[in-house]
């Protein structure tokens, strides 16, 4: 029988665009208290005013995920209003795709670094004593089918998404005995603002999902609070993504073939 959702107090980083505002949403309609977190404060306050338009409940906390003083203020005013998180959503994140020899150090290597695998941890880091003092919680962890296969541009993102998979596995293993869930979500290609975000590399538009198999945001936001209602351990979408990642890690040699001979037709042309 699934989880009733109903007064829930959900947290959710990178509430802004995409999977995290439609989650908010949804959120919302289950009748879940929503605490929206994000850099971009005005579309923060436009998503609040929608939710709470609609009947639901939404508290705005700004926050860069990358600071570590802001996690812990995010995490203390949430608590300091509700005293408690029930489900923490860290969606935020975002990728810099480009030969990895292109890559600016600081923007597009530490920042994504800082942002979609430290940024998540030390959310989570945050929010977990107080999940583990009530005996109860779910942390829903965004990563992407990045974090099973690692293709030519992705060089970075894919080291981040495979972080976000490792550590969902192994905190899932601490904490479940004390009664919290721990989920990792692993979408592939969806119609979102990352594409606007990843940089002017043209190349990276041979690895972009044809617009006919590219999921909707609200589709993964709906997966997203499915979980929330009947925990879970992985979920990979599209359903046809998780053949390609078997055939990947039980054929690599092939694997490795077709995409190197991708980056030998483009790689410094």
């Amino acid at each position: 029988m699934p989880n009733s959702l109903e007064n829930k107090i959900v947290l959710i980083t990178g509430a802004s665009s995409g999977f995290g505002e439609h989650a908010a949403h949804l959120f919302a309609r289950e009748g879940c208290k929503v605490v929206l977190a994000a850099r971009r404060l005005e579309r923060l306050q436009a998503l609040a005013e929608e939710i709470q338009s609609a009947g639901g409940e939404a508290l705005i906390v700004p926050v860069d995920v990358a600071q570590r003083a802001e996690i812990e203020l995010m995490v203390q005013t949430v608590l300091d209003v509700y005293g408690q998180i029930d489900i923490l959503f860290n969606n935020a994140g975002f990728g810099r795709l480009d030969w990895f020899e292109n890559l600016d150090p600081g923007r597009d290597i530490e920042t994504q670094i800082d942002v979609n695998l430290l940024g998540l941890i030390q959310v989570t880091r945050a929010v977990l004593p107080h999940m583990i003092a009530r005996r109860t919680g779910h942390i829903i962890n965004m990563s992407s089918v990045a974090g099973w296969l690692a293709a030519p541009l992705y060089s970075v993102y894919a080291a981040t998404k495979f972080g976000v998979r490792g550590f969902t596995e192994a905190l899932r293993r601490e904490v479940r005995h004390m009664g919290i869930h721990v989920s990792g979500i692993y979408p592939g290609g969806a119609a979102t603002e990352f594409s606007l975000h990843t940089g002017d590399n043209s190349i990276k538009r041979s690895f972009k999902t044809p617009a006919g198999l590219r999921m909707t945001a609200e589709f993964v936001a709906e997966q997203v609070v499915r979980i929330a209602k009947r925990p879970r351990r992985t979920l990979i979408i599209p359903w046809w993504m998780r053949p390609v990642i078997w055939l990947n890690s039980h054929f690599p040699a092939t694997a490795d073939w077709f995409q190197m001979h991708f980056a030998r037709k483009y790689h410094n042309v």
